[in-house]
């Protein structure tokens, strides 16, 4: 008999249906060859300072740092039962083998193996690891099952990641919260995500908006040029004088066509980014919607870092983007190109590859029509991305005429479209969702009307003044937030480096929760169109930390190493050493800031 735990109860149920485990029992399920049981996410977490020495209990500058030698867990106190009912199935004489089939991810592997852990279990693991929950995928990763050592580097990546969240996390926290009066809570993460923000809103803040002006110039002959900016509005008003009796001239004309290729696919934050910008979904509800649709057999394995497709899928691209192309309503009818060679790319592909709708999805009416509003929007969301990646580019032409009148050069420019490629479903699926789009629909310039060579002569021209003035940054949404932390430090990074920003795909959602919770942001606006800002708290707080807290360059390199422990190209010792010393040297550093509130 070998025990299956999985992460979730309800992946427990798709496995079961695989595998042959129908029989209920108390917190798992029984069948002929197997047991299969589940977590209810972290089951086992690092235990508080108070856990090593009760004198933690009190928060006092003189006790920091906290640098556990030897690390305790503890299990959640809303888990126990559960728990219970593993560690019992764990070390069960029937048992002689486990299958670790919890999420294919750095904290999928830190969930089992913490359990594993502390429930003193010695027996050989095997790792079951899926990008989807269709039966097939679930056989084929039965099949092809690896020995648990195989994935002890991504352990120690989680684990690393796990301590030095908490070493950073306790030890700031409690020193700034001392330092400054009210809890601040401070994290690795955290702390340069708020100062993105609170940088953004000091530029907000400063920022001086500049009149300008512009002579719009109507041609009479269908086209309305302007000249460039003009700050003083007196020299904007004696070239709309001088206009308003001259002819204008076309001197030239510049036609070239541009090439717009289709979108890669969406690995989750450019899903979380996009669906936040169409639909006002927070990087949360995307998270949770994409989970669900991955646990109904519906998408792929969410918490990817990839927008590519391994080569093993290409010879199953026609079949399944023709039969989602056809259970689309907005979709049906349009005529497919097929150019996998654009999504596929092995080098591109780690742990997990771009999310794709399953090739069950497009026969499963009944399943589908059975999905919340949001699951349904977002999944229509993936497989319309799946056909516009696949699909031919978008080219338009673009016209430019430089008109001269009075002495001046007055510009209009003009655009048609030469074809629409991928834009066609993109197009088709903006239209099916009406009023519940949050974006503005895209303008185009309109074609420039024919037979305007060079040399020809507008003789009765009207020039007016258009007013206007520079603006300043936007405040952050979540998508633009999202991709801020996934760019952090990019350009700094060693030549050759992989970047990988700050957080990952997995967590970027929860920290930006995170913050909310602690009140050092807030979400701001009307139901579907909302914005990202410090409260006072975050402002104070990201006033007072030092640049190595707020540096998203630091995080970002710390980011890149936890991936290099994942590839065995670091030592996690190494890592943590550094930590711990980061940590020691913070604690060291009390500079009271003026400018922070009390």
């Amino acid at each position: 008999m070998e025990l299956i735990i999985t992460e979730k109860p309800s992946v427990a149920r798709a496995i079961a249906a695989a595998v042959g485990a129908a029989e209920h029992r108390d917190g798992y399920l029984q069948g002929k060859d197997f047991w299969i049981s589940w977590c209810v996410g972290h089951l086992v977490e690092l235990a508080l300072p108070e856990a090593y020495d009760a004198r933690y209990a009190r928060w006092r500058y003189k006790d920091l740092p906290i640098l556990p030698e030897t690390w305790q867990y503890t299990v959640s106190s809303g888990t126990q039962k559960q728990f219970a009912v593993l560690a019992s199935l764990m070390n069960d004489e029937h048992v002689t083998g486990i299958i670790c089939a919890t999420d294919a991810g750095r904290e999928g592997e830190l969930i089992f193996r913490l359990v594993y852990q502390c429930a003193k279990c010695r027996k050989p693991v095997r790792r079951l690891w899926i990008s989807s929950m269709e039966e097939s995928a679930i056989r084929e990763g039965f099949r092809n099952l690896k020995p648990m050592a195989a994935y002890d580097n991504l352990y120690q990546a989680a684990l690393c990641r796990a301590q030095a969240d908490w070493l950073i996390g306790m030890n700031a926290t409690r020193l700034y919260s001392l330092l400054y009066g009210p809890t601040l809570h401070v994290g690795r993460v955290m702390s340069p995500t708020l100062s993105m923000l609170a940088q953004r809103e000091e530029a907000i803040s400063a920022f001086k908006p500049e009149t300008f002006y512009k002579v719009a110039l109507d041609t009479g002959c269908g086209v309305v040029a302007e000249s460039e900016r003009f700050a003083d509005l007196n020299e904007a008003r004696r070239l709309m004088d001088a206009c308003n009796h001259s002819p204008a001239v076309v001197k030239s004309i510049e036609r070239r066509q541009k090439r717009e290729n289709p979108p890669a696919l969406y690995d989750l934050t450019s899903l979380q980014r996009d669906a936040n910008r169409l639909y006002g979904f927070t990087a949360q509800q995307t998270l949770e919607y994409a989970q669900g649709l991955y646990e109904k057999r519906l998408l792929t394995y969410p918490r990817s870092d990839s927008r590519f497709l391994p080569q093993e899928l290409e010879a199953e691209l026609a079949e399944l983007a023709a039969r989602v192309c056809g259970a689309l309503p907005f979709a049906n009818g349009l005529e497919l190109a097929m150019h996998t060679q654009q999504v596929i790319k092995d080098s591109e592909v780690t742990d997990h590859h771009a999310l794709i709708p399953t090739s069950t999805m497009p026969g499963q009416d009944g399943a589908v029509r059975a999905l919340t509003t949001g699951e349904r929007d977002l999944l229509f969301l993936v497989c319309t991305r799946l056909l516009c990646a696949l699909d031919d580019a978008c080219i338009e032409e673009e016209t430019v005429l430089h008109i001269e009148c009075a002495g001046h050069d007055f510009t209009a420019k003009g655009r048609r479209m030469v074809q629409m490629g991928f834009k066609r479903f993109g197009s088709a699926f903006r239209g099916s969702l009406g009023n519940r789009l949050v974006e503005e629909r895209e303008e185009h310039p309109l074609p420039l009307p024919e037979g305007m060579g060079e040399g020809y002569e507008c003789p009765f021209p009207k020039a007016s003044i258009a007013e206007g003035q520079t603006t300043p940054p936007a405040h952050h949404t979540e998508g633009t937030l999202l991709h801020a932390m996934e760019t952090a430090g990019k350009g700094d990074m060693p030549e050759g480096a992989e970047h990988k920003g700050i957080g990952t795909p997995a967590t970027r959602a929860s920290i930006l929760e995170k913050l909310i919770e602690t009140r050092l942001i807030e979400r701001v606006g009307d139901r579907r169109r909302k914005v990202l800002l410090p409260t006072a708290k975050g402002k104070a707080l990201a006033a007072v930390l030092p640049e190595t807290l707020c540096s998203a360059l630091l995080t970002a390199q710390w980011e890149q190493r936890l991936k290099g422990i994942e590839q065995g190209q670091e030592k996690p010792e190494q890592f943590m050493r550094d930590i711990r010393q980061f940590v020691s040297e913070l604690t060291r550093d009390t500079k009271r800031v003026e400018q922070a509130e009390r």
